[in-house]
């Protein structure tokens, strides 16, 4: 049986760290640190609790002192990588979660602290009680960081302003006004790190969803700067693009005139939870000429009250010839996800050229 995500924090992980600990506090227990982590408890704590567990009990046996304790906490992770811990480990999220747990009131100290530490574990969720409390102080240093050596501190500044990320509580002042940190995404454009260029197109896709015209804005001046931009930009349109948006539709030349659907057809109208609801359709050019089509569908899934909610999917975006016939089928799975839940009854799916809906059919979800 696959092991659960919480069991990262393990005997086996505990003994690890205790050990890096013991070489950079003086006079750590390892024997009391291990029986504190274990309490009763601990196995019925999942991974988010075990992780605040293990920021509280570290505490513990750190001194009173946070900017010291920030030092022992350098020193660790030094010896952690001497141990040949790889970076990047989940489990060592609770090193972010103590600088934003009990660091908050001390700038400087803990701000130098996210950014040492970002290098061995991302900091993006704790950095963002500093923007919260610091706002345009802590914009400004992630502008900063937005020119550092380090991708992993390059990918924080972008990464950790993003005002919707996933997971992570939100930044409301950079909703309302996303001004402030477009100068971290600017500089960041065309960084040669595959993994901060699309975070900056994370950030685009956030600002998208409350001002649109920024991001179009953004589409027109870095369209055809290189291959890497206008990746950023195409990943970070995908909201407004899904949304069928006249703008960005236009910019990338997405017509839907002499586009034509045919032949839709549902060829499983009954499905059970568990089962893929399949169809097929037809896409003829028309046109004279050879055209851009986008092709998605939209799936409108029963809600609890009786309503639908509308969820986009993307088929593919190619060249079709003047007076070409594509035929396509394409089977969309209803097997049940933590973040959805089925509710049985009539639903609905809808074909989408370019932007523009086509024709809706019906089926439906059974038990």
């Amino acid at each position: 049986m696959a092991s659960l995500l919480k069991d990262l924090y393990s005997p086996t992980f505990y003994d690890r760290l205790s050990n890096a600990l013991a070489f950079s506090i003086p006079k750590f227990d390892k024997g009391k640190f291990i029986k504190v982590i274990f309490i009763p408890e601990f196995e019925s704590k999942e991974l988010k609790e075990r992780m605040k567990h293990t920021s509280k009990v570290l505490h513990g046996f750190l001194p009173e002192d946070y900017p010291q304790s920030i030092g022992l906490i350098k020193k660790t992770i030094t010896q952690l990588r001497i141990q040949g811990i790889g970076e990047d480990g989940l489990a060592y999220m609770f090193l972010p979660d103590y600088i934003e747990t009990y660091g908050i009131d001390d700038f400087e100290v803990s701000v130098e602290a996210l950014e040492f530490v970002t290098q061995f574990v991302s900091c993006e969720f704790a950095v963002r009680p500093f923007i919260l409390k610091y706002e345009n102080q802590m914009i400004l240093r992630m502008q900063q960081w937005s020119l550092h050596e380090s991708h992993k501190v390059r990918r924080l500044a972008s990464e950790g302003s993003r005002p919707r990320l996933p997971w992570a509580m939100g930044i409301p002042f950079l909703k309302k006004d996303p001004t402030s940190i477009l100068p971290i995404l600017e500089n960041l454009k065309t960084d040669p790190s595959e993994y901060v260029r699309r975070s900056v197109a994370n950030s685009l896709n956030d600002i998208a969803k409350d001002h649109p015209q920024v991001v179009l804005n953004i589409a027109k001046n870095w369209s055809g700067l290189s291959v890497e931009t206008d990746a950023i930009i195409k990943h970070g349109s995908r909201t407004l693009l899904k949304q069928g948006h006249a703008d960005i539709l236009k910019h990338y030349g997405l017509d839907d005139a002499g586009i034509l659907l045919k032949d839709f057809k549902i060829l499983t109208p009954q499905i059970k939870i568990g089962e893929s609801l399949e169809f097929s359709f037809s896409v003829l050019n028309e046109n004279p000429t050879e055209q851009k089509v986008r092709l998605e569908y939209a799936i409108y899934y029963k809600k609890q009250n009786g309503h639908n909610t509308k969820k986009v999917y993307k088929i593919s975006e190619r060249v079709y010839p003047a007076g070409a016939t594509i035929n396509i089928i394409r089977k969309q799975k209803f097997v049940l996800i933590t973040t959805r839940k089925f509710h049985l009854g009539d639903h609905q799916i809808s074909m989408i050229i370019n932007g523009a809906e086509k024709e809706i059919s019906h089926f439906e979800l059974t038990a």
